[in-house]
């Protein structure tokens, strides 16, 4: 009997490889990279023959890939991170 109730135990550990905080974590990582690349849309010039210096600011060239380079990270981190039961 008490062999079943282990095996049903290990079964039930073996379900989900992920916590929910690797869930939330693997969110907010997507959020992050999503609002980096977000950032980095716009910019160009509606005329072809007219060049706007609109896409050397500061949020397309250094905001949005810091946070894109966040969101990655956060991504490895969540997946690597083991749960403390196990």
């Amino acid at each position: 009997m008490k062999k079943n109730i282990q095996t049903e135990k290990i079964k039930k550990e073996e379900d989900f490889l992920f916590s929910k905080q690797n869930y939330k974590l693997l969110l907010i990582g997507l959020a992050f990279i999503i609002v980096g690349f977000l950032l980095m849309i716009g910019g160009g010039s509606d005329d072809p023959n007219v060049f706007s210096d609109k896409i050397f600011n500061f949020r397309r060239l250094t905001l949005s890939p810091i946070l894109i380079l966040i969101g990655y990270t956060i991504e490895i981190f969540a997946i690597m991170k083991k749960n403390k039961e196990n």
